[in-house]
Formats: C-alpha cells, sequence, structure tokens
C-alpha cells in the first residue's frame, strides 16, 4: 500500500484535516502530514498548531495513492498558489489518481479546470471557484477519481468516504463500529 498525502498551510480547518489524519490512519492507512510554507510547524485557522511530517519540497510522492486538501481560509488559497502542489494535482489528474478536497479547497480543483462535467460540493459560497461543476451541496460528493466534502461538519464523512474508496465499505463499517458513527 502507498500513502495519503494531506497537504497544510497556515489557516487550515482543523477539523477537517485531524479528522481527516485521524480517521485514515485508523482505518491502516500510512498518512504523511505535508506543510506547503517554509515552517514545517503550521497553525490552523483557529490557532492550533500542527507539526507536519514533511515539507513539498522534500517529497517525491513517487508511493501516493491519494492526496487530500482540507479546508479552512487562507489556508485553502495558500494551497492554491503552490506551484508544487498544483503540478501534483495535475499529475494525478491525467493519472486518474484519487484527489479529495473540503470545505474551501476545492476551489483549487476546481480553478485548475477539474470539476468540469463533475458533481461537487463545497462550503456555501465557494461554489463560483468549482468552475463547470454540477455543485450539489451534499456533505460528500464522490465522482470518478474526486471526493469534495462541503465543511466542517462533513469532516468524518469525507475521511470515510476516503477510506472507503482506499480500504473498501468492511474497513468503513469497522470504523464506525468502533467510533460509534
Amino acid at each position: 500500500m502507498g500513502t495519503v498525502y494531506v497537504f497544510f498551510a497556515d489557516g487550515f480547518e482543523e477539523i477537517e484535516a485531524f479528522t481527516s489524519v485521524d480517521v485514515m490512519r485508523r482505518g491502516g492507512l500510512n498518512v504523511e502530514m505535508i506543510t506547503v510554507t517554509p515552517d514545517e510547524i503550521v497553525k490552523g485557522a483557529h490557532s492550533v498548531p500542527v507539526l507536519c511530517d514533511k515539507n513539498i519540497v522534500n517529497c517525491d510522492f513517487f508511493d501516493a495513492d491519494l492526496i487530500l486538501l482540507p479546508g479552512g481560509m487562507p489556508g485553502a488559497a495558500t494551497l492554491e498558489k503552490c506551484d508544487d502542489l498544483r503540478r501534483l494535482i495535475l499529475r494525478f489528474a491525467k493519472e486518474n489518481k484519487p484527489i479529495a478536497a473540503i470545505c474551501a479547497a476545492p476551489m483549487v480543483l476546481g480553478k485548475l479546470g477539474l470539476l468540469k462535467g463533475k458533481k461537487a460540493t463545497c462550503y456555501p459560497g465557494f461554489e463560483q471557484y468549482l468552475e463547470g461543476a454540477d455543485c450539489t451541496g451534499a456533505m460528500v460528493e464522490k465522482d470518478g477519481n474526486i471526493i469534495t466534502g462541503k465543511g466542517p461538519g462533513a469532516a468524518m464523512e469525507f475521511a470515510l468516504a476516503v477510506v472507503e474508496l482506499l480500504q473498501g465499505k468492511d474497513k468503513v463499517a469497522e470504523l464506525k463500529e468502533a467510533m460509534i458513527v
């Protein structure tokens, strides 16, 4: 099995990032937390600091199974401006590999044109950045290789959707029972 890479920038939404990392690790996935900023300690939108595992410039992502973008502002906007991350996302899209984004972060995919003709969801008010998407307003959408989530309240469902994609329904049922979801 490869690795899931979760990308962090100052202003990330803590619930979305931490829930995703925690649930995926509980699901048996290898998860790496990657900063796109020079400092490996990144501070969330609500001032919760986190020490990331690596910096994006020190990774080649050869073993990546999925990339995940948490929302939050200005975190999602910083992710969108990171050239290395944009190149990685476009490579994943070209190879039809899974990409997950929640809250404000689907705008990164929308601005890259990756949501055209796909069902997607995002934090209310960010639909304008999901160019060509069918914005459903659902808590979680999976369309092809892309999973999108609406916001903090969708964090658990979003994380479980990622685990289901990579580990299957039986693992999700096991996690739901253990976590009383």
